[in-house]
């Protein structure tokens, strides 16, 4: 691991830089306060900064400020009403009850309403033992206002200081990516690769890959100063956004036949420099990124230049050496790779040029007027919510765990007469997510990461003894805890108890061994009422929402199939279209390979037809795959090969697609028989024969020889694609 640029590219990163503004939003009403000896007031007004954080999610910024001024609203009304009612236990409970429903279920709006009603849900459990009365309470609800509009004022200053930051760093978290996946990618061409968990490597990282693309549309489609300005800067974001979606596209889409390319050169040693060489465009990929993350231009490295010369001299020695009759097809996939790395390498050394934000270089660089069509509206509706006021929804579901969980919490906590309640109901509100798996995996890391974060907090209060350098190590904790806690929650969990621990010894040091025994026996509590709320109350398992992920996956694959074969047969494909088919069928994709996922972390028994769905989620990623191939051929010979001949087997593929579907969906269908891909393979074993018989004449350049290294390669991808489809409208009859 080069630890130099893992550090850079954590400081560099947008997570970094949320924890930075919300240790100091959150951190400084309270040291302002104490200075003036009212440190009970910065205390509040640090909680209503740390709830309007959790509002502050990735986004336009109008979006952010809508968000902000709803959470502020929604944490004022709660506090008054909490702190009213904080004296009577009856009251409490069916507040909770109420308030935990309501605040979930609207969650159907979005995740940025979601994270506003989670903001509420956390003001009510913290303002719980709170016993205030009269005006008390009104002020106590002022302060928490206070502390939120500060928040909002320093969230919104830090923008209009670097406007342009907000996209500049998860845009390079997400190049970073990138060159992470071609990295991994890169695996396949060692001698020693383990299949299995190469794949699995890579669908994951695909995973995470997409659901960062979806939140950099969001971000970059609906700002206005990134669509509606045409400054250099927010136009040369836009085409760096575009270019990478459509570099990681051409890198998801090299599948080839691995094995078999082992089988027969790997004594070559031409597949070692092919992964050699993959591994440096990685390394360009960080450099890029960091260079958007951080603002700054890059260089390209002189080492690529000059190492993509040496493979491409190794590779034609290897072509010559390799050539054979027997040997035409494995070396057309060769030659195919070969390509694939030039034309990356290329684009590469493209985005190098955009990160100096160069006028001359992307006034010329044609953009789309509209790009609503990538975005999903947000709307809100009386009809949305209402359609999801049913058992079948799985928010509806959620949102009655929630609130019943929480209601069983507090009075488990009142039973018990434990000292801070409010850390039970947190427990179970963090710890519960919507899906079985996701709550298993959070309920275990909240319970490891508190027992190791008290133990470092203790462990750091016997190494430290002055007061200072203990809130500088607990500053320091925060950071790490924010920077952690939406990507790695367990790291995080560590840090937030580590710093929590040190917060309540240097608030009250006579009372830290019962803070201590409070917040581990209240975290178990909750995690235990949290699992069995997860398991016994309208329980949601990833099982039965498998076979609507595969039908839309089916449906969007389909859809795009058909958008970049009917490009072939016009010789013109509409950008638009393609980009949009492109887009959602990678999206169900993700949605798909994410539900599996999960899916294997629910209990044995509820893992119906795991196998099964295991080789659909694959058949569906090859799949995209080689559509993803065959459009790259649509730029080079589209024109050349426009063909009519191509709709037959155009139809067929369409036809068993949605038969597949129809199938999973139990709807009644009219199979009809399929000849066309068997034809094609009879004209592709022509022109192969009849490329051999001139290679034994020992004639080198023709027309066949031309044919065979661009119209072949277009005919293979719709075969591959025709017998996928086959195999996946088998699958299907299984499921």
């Amino acid at each position: 691991m080069d630890y130099v640029k893992e550090y850079r590219r954590f400081v560099n990163s947008y997570n970094f830089a949320y924890a930075l503004r919300v240790t100091i939003g959150v951190t400084l009403p309270a040291v302002i306060f104490s200075y003036f000896n009212l440190y009970h007031i910065g205390l509040i007004a640090s909680l209503g900064a740390m709830t309007v954080s959790n509002a502050d999610v990735p986004g336009p910024v109008h979006r952010r400020f809508n968000g902000m001024i709803a959470t502020m609203i929604l944490n004022f009304c709660i506090a008054l009403l909490m702190g009213f009612i904080s004296t009577k236990p009856v009251l409490v409970a069916v507040c909770i009850a109420i308030l935990c429903f309501s605040l979930t279920i609207i969650g159907v709006y979005g995740s940025r309403v979601n994270t506003v009603g989670f903001a509420g849900l956390i003001i009510m459990v913290l303002t719980l033992d709170a016993q205030r009365s009269g005006i008390q309470v009104l002020y106590n609800a002022l302060y928490i206002l206070a502390g939120s509009v500060w928040y909002m004022l320093l969230s919104l200053a830090l923008f209009r200081m670097r406007p342009y930051r907000v996209i500049q760093q998860p845009l390079g978290d997400y190049i970073f990516s990138i060159g992470d996946y071609l990295r991994t990618r890169s695996y396949f061409y060692d001698r020693d690769v383990d299949y299995d968990r190469t794949y699995k490597n890579v669908m994951l990282q695909q995973q995470g890959i997409h659901a960062n693309q979806e939140m950099l549309r969001e971000m970059i489609f609906k700002s206005r100063s990134i669509i509606r300005q045409s400054t250099t800067t927010s136009r040369t974001l836009l085409i760096i956004f575009i270019d990478t979606i459509d570099l990681f596209e051409k890198a998801t889409g090299t599948v080839y036949n691995y094995q078999s390319m082992h089988k027969r050169f790997d004594d070559s040693g031409i597949l070692k420099k092919f992964q050699s060489y993959i591994s440096e465009m990685a390394d360009e990929l960080h450099e890029i990124g960091l260079a958007v993350a951080s603002g700054r231009p890059s260089s390209v490295s002189r080492n690529l230049n000059s190492s993509l010369q040496v493979l491409i001299q190794e590779f034609e020695k290897f072509i010559n050496e390799h050539r054979a009759p027997e040997n035409i097809e494995p070396l057309v996939n060769m030659r195919k790779v070969m390509q694939s790395v030039e034309d990356m390498s290329m684009r590469i050394h493209t985005l190098h040029h955009f990160t100096r934000y160069d006028k001359k270089r992307i006034k010329d660089y044609k953009l789309a007027d509209n790009y609503d069509d990538f975005v999903e509206p947000t709307k809100f509706n009386w009809r949305l919510l209402k359609e999801n006021l049913s058992l079948k929804s799985g928010t509806f579901r959620h949102a009655l765990r929630v609130s019943i969980a929480t209601t069983v919490g507090y009075l488990v906590a009142l039973w018990l007469n434990l000292g801070h309640s409010y850390w039970v109901l947190l427990t179970i509100l963090v710890i519960l997510k919507p899906s079985y798996s996701l709550t298993k995996q959070r309920n275990y890391n909240r319970l490891l990461g508190t027992i190791i974060g008290a133990s470092a907090g203790v462990a750091l209060l016997f190494l430290i003894n002055n007061q200072y350098w203990l809130l500088v190590v607990m500053i320091i904790l925060m950071l790490l805890c924010y920077s952690f806690i939406r990507t790695k929650y367990f790291a995080g969990v560590i840090f937030m108890t580590a710093y929590l621990i040190i917060f309540f010894f240097m608030l009250d040091p006579r009372h830290f061994v019962n803070v201590l025994e409070n917040r581990i026996i209240d975290t178990v509590i909750g995690s235990v009422v949290a699992f069995f709320a997860t398991y016994l109350l309208a329980p949601s398992w990833e099982r039965d929402q498998m076979k609507s992920f595969i039908t839309e996956a089916l449906e969007k694959s389909r859809i795009y199939f058909t958008t970049v074969a009917n490009s072939f047969i016009s010789g013109k494909m509409d950008e638009i279209s393609y980009r949009l088919s492109r887009k959602e069928a990678f999206v169900a994709q993700a949605n798909l390979s994410g539900g599996f996922t999960r899916m294997l972390n629910e209990p044995k028994s509820k893992q119906h037809k795991a196998s099964q769905l295991h080789q659909f989620t694959v058949l569906i990623n090859v799949l995209n795959s080689h559509i993803v191939t065959l459009a790259d051929f649509i730029q080079k010979y589209g024109a050349k090969y426009a063909s009519g001949d191509l709709t037959p087997i155009t139809i067929d593929i369409s036809q068993e697609l949605d038969e597949a579907k129809n199938m999973i969906a139990r709807r009644e269908f009219e199979s009809k028989e399929k000849t066309s891909a068997n034809e094609l393979r009879d004209g592709i074993k022509e022109l192969v024969e009849k490329r051999r018989s001139e290679m034994q004449q020992g004639l080198k350049n023709t027309e066949t020889r031309t044919a065979i290294n661009e119209y072949k390669p277009i005919l293979d991808q719709f075969l591959y694609i025709s017998r996928i489809a086959g195999d996946i409208k088998k699958l299907a009859e299984e499921l």
